[in-house]
Parts: structure tokens; C-alpha cells; sequence
């Protein structure tokens, strides 16, 4: 099932993160990029489309058989909850309302949680932070792998089982790297959320809940859409930590593939990260950039230089202020 993988640690680096540097060049270039970053007013629209969708989707599955409960759950269900986590993702950045607004953009989160099935909304913001002003920081960036990963998950077949166990891993993986005390607002997306769920099996039954709950770990396992986990900073390639992604899925991801443009400018909506590309397109034209989220996944499985530990990590000085 393929050979061991040969590299047994991370790539650590003793640079700081390219994305500041690049940000502050870019802005001494074109200040105008900075009339991109406000709030996107057209996504609280979309995001309240998307979970309507999944509602009557929820309605139009309950009385179906349960094969065609499983082939809608993947075939469409995956996609929607694995959008509705990107748009968290955008929410978490308070580009629904704007930073003035930060309460109302948590509370929307929360909302757009709904039909994920997942209490994470809350979670995740804390966490995705920590991500952006410590990109690869040791023991902070919960998106780095943990050491077991890099060590066992290291076949082909075994790189195969962690793409699919993406969801769990995602879920465990701050608690043992970076656990943190629980907040109101976590205690709130549980119980909001888990008061939903029951509402839902209560009213529906027991296969809208099957299609949502699945259709989240789906999504986020084997599935087209979650390339971008392993796109976006596993390093195929040495010397570059970030990654974009051109091609059509942006459509479906709030242009979460836009990752150099996104992390340079985390202020930016994602409806407006093709613009800072135009603007300031030398430097990013001659960046690395995929445009197939599936060839990602299959190269990374195929290759046997690939694997958990194929991240940029480094450790980090002076005082860590986490959110």
C-alpha cells in the first residue's frame, strides 16, 4: 500500500510568517487595496439562502428510502455543510457586519452553525485566529498536525484512512495541542445547537438528522471540496508554506482558495480576494497555485515524500497573545 513515508519531522523554519512582510509592501504600493476590507453586505444574504436550503432539504428527505438518504446526503448535503463551514470561516473575520458589530457576526455564526449539526462556530473563531498572527507557531496553530499524525500516517493507505478521519482530527486536535477554558459563547453554540438538533428529530424524524450530521463529516473527509485542507499550507513544495487555488470550487467556498490573498488580507471578504490578485498581480502570479482540489488529494496520497509532517512549523519568541 505504499512505501513509509521518509520524513519523520516537520520543516522548521526560524523566518517569521511571509504574509506580514507582503502585506505591508503591498499596501505602500496600492493603498486602494485597503477600500476592499469592510464587511461583504451580500453574504448575510447568502449564508441565510443556504441554511433555508438545507432546511427544506431536511423537509424532503424524511420520507425518503434510506439509499437515497445516503446518495443526497453525499451528493448534495456534504456540499452545502462543507460551504456552511467556509462561510463560518468568513463570518469569523466579522465580514458579515463589520468589526463594529463583532457580537452580531458571532451570533450569525452560530445561526449559519445550524445546519452543520456541529456546535464549532464558537470554537473555530478562537482557534482560526491564533492560525492568521501564528501561522506554523509550535503548540499554537491547531492546524498543524499533531506529531502521532506525522508519525503513523505514513503510507499511502494510511494517508487515504486520515484524509477520510479529517473531521475528527480537526475536532481532538486542539485539545491536545492547544486546550483552552470554555467560554460563554462555546456553552451557548452547544446548546443552541444541540436544542436544534433535537427540535429537528423531534419535528422529522431520525434521517434529516442522519443527512445533516453525515453530510458535515462527509463533506470535510473524502470528498472534492476538502482539497483545500491539504492545499492550502502542506508544503509540496520547499520554501512555500501557502498555497492558492484557482479554479471553479471557489464558487461554492466564499474564495477560500484565494489562501495567499486571504492571509496577507484576513480583513478582506473573500468576494473581494480576486480584486487584491488584479491589483497586485506580480506578486502573485509567480507563487505556486493548484487548480484542482482532487489532484491535491491524490498527490498527496500518491507521494511518497508527503505526509502529516509536510508542514512549515515554527517557534515562536517574545509574548503569544491568543485569542
Amino acid at each position: 500500500m505504499g512505501n513509509r513515508v521518509a520524513r519523520e519531522d516537520y520543516e522548521w523554519v526560524y523566518t517569521d510568517q511571509p504574509h506580514a512582510d507582503r502585506r505591508k509592501e503591498i499596501l505602500a504600493k496600492y493603498p486602494e487595496i485597503k477600500t476592499l476590507m469592510g464587511p461583504d453586505p451580500r453574504l448575510k444574504w447568502i449564508v441565510c439562502m443556504m441554511v433555508i436550503i438545507q432546511f427544506i432539504a431536511f423537509y424532503l428527505v424524511k420520507d425518503l428510502d434510506w439509499k437515497w438518504v445516503l446518495f443526497w446526503t453525499y451528493a448534495f448535503g456534504s456540499c452545502i455543510n462543507h460551504s456552511m463551514t467556509l462561510a463560518i470561516h468568513e463570518i469569523s473575520h466579522n465580514t458579515a457586519f463589520g468589526n463594529n458589530r463583532a457580537m452580531w457576526n458571532r451570533w450569525f455564526a452560530m445561526f449559519a452553525n445550524l445546519p452543520i449539526g456541529l456546535p464549532y462556530s464558537a470554537s473555530f473563531k478562537r482557534y482560526h485566529l491564533d492560525h492568521h498572527r501564528y501561522l506554523g507557531g509550535d503548540g499554537i496553530d491547531v492546524d498543524i498536525p499533531s506529531d502521532f499524525e506525522g508519525w503513523f500516517f505514513c503510507t499511502r493507505f494510511r494517508k487515504f484512512v486520515w484524509i477520510i478521519l479529517q473531521p475528527l482530527f480537526y475536532a481532538i486536535r486542539p485539545l491536545c495541542i492547544n486546550p483552552k477554558p470554555i467560554t460563554g459563547l462555546e456553552l451557548a453554540n452547544v446548546a443552541v445547537q444541540l436544542s436544534f438538533n433535537v427540535a429537528l428529530y423531534w419535528l422529522c424524524g431520525a434521517k434529516p438528522v442522519v443527512y445533516m450530521m453525515a453530510g458535515s463529516l462527509l463533506g470535510m473527509g473524502l470528498h472534492p471540496i476538502s482539497g483545500h485542507f491539504i492545499a492550502e499550507h502542506y508544503m509540496f513544495l520547499k520554501g512555500h508554506e501557502t498555497y492558492s487555488y484557482y479554479g471553479s470550487l471557489n464558487l461554492l467556498t466564499f474564495n477560500v482558495g484565494y489562501h495567499n490573498e486571504h492571509h496577507d488580507f484576513p480583513s478582506i471578504p473573500g468576494r473581494r480576494l480576486p480584486m487584491v490578485k488584479k491589483i497586485a498581480s506580480e506578486y502573485y502570479d509567480d507563487l505556486p497555485h493548484y487548480t484542482s482540489w482532487v489532484k491535491v488529494l491524490y498527490d498527496f496520497i500518491m507521494d511518497d515524500q508527503l505526509s502529516p509532517y509536510s508542514r512549515v512549523k515554527r517557534r515562536l519568541k517574545g509574548d503569544v497573545k491568543q485569542e
